[in-house]
């Protein structure tokens, strides 16, 4: 599998754009985007967990429960959530879109992310959905990145190449995420393109799979969002014999996925509202993934072993009580830690007591952009990695005038 250029784009037949349309009152902020197969593509999505959910995702759910879409419509500055009026706008948006490329409303998958519980004017976005299309072009993955952030600091994007029965085939995503983002499920928007054949229900079964070790091992701040979704569109235009069953051609299928959601999974994580740093908590030795996942969960979720990193501070402490309260069966006596980056490895606990080591050297280790925590339970056969980020001063200022 080879990483390539292109994003969303990169499979055959998709095209995107992205465009300031009037929902934000930054114009230099593009606020509109949107993702097109010019055949109808098979589609699956995971959603937030959360109770309150925003109007697109119900929209979204209604639309793609026949397993099919062709078109990806997201806006940015306003979730659309909590108005009495939310469906009908979202409706409206897709009725508009489809119109414009010539499609049924059924096959347009539609997103808002932003502030929540302010009346979302549809105006804006029906204005712009002629310069929206446009625009469409196989370059269009940066503007339509760009026009799904809304803290984001960096936009988040990754294609790769992979072959399948004798067929060339692709697959890309791009992501916004950097805060309000928690497990469970999906974390926040990921939008996912490829032109592998692989028929509906296996596309679900295979995204449902993903997401469990993946955007479900997030956490920036603790909160699930209500307009949190993942979305995959599968066109077919590779031309590889179709996905109908497990085997080798889907466990390949899968690998590409991962490869995509992990490499997302990170770039949220490490653009973490005021994050400077990327944390990766890998457990290893758990008799269950269940185990194993819910140690890691715990750790990258502490604010206070959060804030230890923000301090480049190896309180390994904070490590051992996270793993305490997180309710998983572990033996205390048999758990090691370490932090890693590529300054280096420090031990700080072996056998749930503190050893020996060099603050110094721990420090130059935890100052860097990317640190590991390694933590060791046993010797079980199951592991589980957790993305997480740093706690810093700028998140409280970011989060004190969201809505102002």
């Amino acid at each position: 599998m080879n990483i390539i250029n292109g994003g969303v784009c990169a499979a055959k037949g998709f095209t995107a754009s992205g465009v300031h349309c009037g929902v934000r009152k930054n114009r230099t902020k593009k606020d509109l985007a949107l993702i097109f197969s010019e055949v109808p593509a098979s589609a699956a999505a995971v959603y937030t967990t959360n109770l309150v959910k925003g109007a697109p995702l119900t929209v979204t759910k209604q639309h793609i429960a026949d397993g099919q879409a062709q078109a990806v419509i997201c806006n940015s500055g306003n979730a659309n959530t909590c108005n009495a009026n939310g469906i009908e706008v979202a409706e409206l948006t897709c009725e508009a879109l489809a119109k414009e490329l010539g499609i049924d409303a059924k096959d347009v998958v539609i997103a808002s992310t932003g502030v929540i519980g302010q009346p979302l004017d549809p105006a804006p976005i029906v204005g712009g959905i002629p310069r929206l299309v446009e625009a469409l072009s196989k370059d269009g993955c940066e503007d339509a990145a760009e026009g799904i952030m809304t803290t984001d600091t960096v936009r988040k994007e990754i294609a790769i190449s992979f072959t399948l029965g004798g067929k060339l085939c692709h697959i890309g995503g791009i992501a916004k995420g950097s805060g309000m983002i928690h497990p469970n499920m999906a974390t926040m928007l990921v939008f996912i393109t490829t032109d592998a054949a692989i028929s509906a229900p296996m596309l679900a079964k295979a995204l449902s799979s993903d997401v469990a070790n993946t955007f479900n091992m997030i956490s920036v701040d603790g909160d699930t969002s209500t307009n949190d979704m993942v979305t995959v569109l599968a066109n077919g235009m590779a031309e590889n014999p179709e996905i109908t069953e497990e085997g080798e051609d889907f466990d390949t299928f899968m690998q590409a996925l991962n490869t995509v959601t992990v490499h997302l999974c990170r770039l949220i994580a490490g653009d973490g509202e005021g994050a400077t740093k990327l944390l990766e908590c890998r457990v290893t030795g758990a008799d269950t993934v269940d185990t194993a996942k819910t140690v890691a969960k715990s750790v990258i979720c502490s604010s206070l072993l959060k804030a230890a990193m923000f301090g480049a501070d190896a309180n390994w402490g904070r490590v051992l009580c996270a793993i305490g309260y997180s309710g998983a069966k572990v033996d205390v006596d048999r758990v090691d830690v370490a932090f890693r980056s590529r300054m280096g490895t420090v031990t700080v606990c072996r056998g749930g007591s503190g050893v020996p080591f060099s603050e110094e050297k721990a420090k130059e280790i935890l100052l860097e952009s990317e640190i590991e925590i390694l933590i060791s339970i046993g010797d079980g056969p199951c592991v589980s990695t957790a993305w997480g980020c740093d706690l810093t001063y700028d998140y409280v200022k970011i989060n004190g005038d969201y809505r102002t």
